[in-house]
């Protein structure tokens, strides 16, 4: 099967690091701008989802969800999870680290798109 969402290694070890600070984690990535539109960690359970909003996976075995909206757009890519120095002005956990996710895309190839994960869409 193929993922929808996947975690590069230096931003695993961010999330080791909070989930140590925090407990259990997840994430959300919203149609917002400007910073809505990162992927945002929080605890579990502090950022309510609703029917508005797709499981797509997990990362790091943290839940990742995004809104519907802009998962329409982002349906046919591979999102990728990493992270950059720099902060961001969300209430995203690793902010006062002085970094933040960001998220990458490719599109998927014929084959992993006939393969995808089912989501709760």
């Amino acid at each position: 099967m193929t993922s929808r969402v996947l975690i590069t290694p230096e931003a695993e070890k961010v999330v080791d690091e909070l989930k140590e600070r925090y407990g259990d984690l997840m994430f959300h990535q919203s149609g917002g701008c400007c910073d809505g539109s990162q992927p945002m960690c929080f605890e579990k359970g502090e950022f309510r989802t609703s029917d508005s909003d797709v499981l797509l996976g997990e990362i790091a075995g943290c839940e990742f969800f995004m809104s519907r909206d802009q998962f329409e757009y982002w349906k046919h890519t591979q999102l990728t999870i990493d992270v950059t120095p720099g902060r961001g002005s969300s209430f995203s956990l690793e902010i006062p680290m002085g970094i933040r996710f960001i998220t990458k895309s490719r599109l998927y190839s014929e084959q992993e798109a006939k393969d995808l994960v089912a989501v709760n869409a």
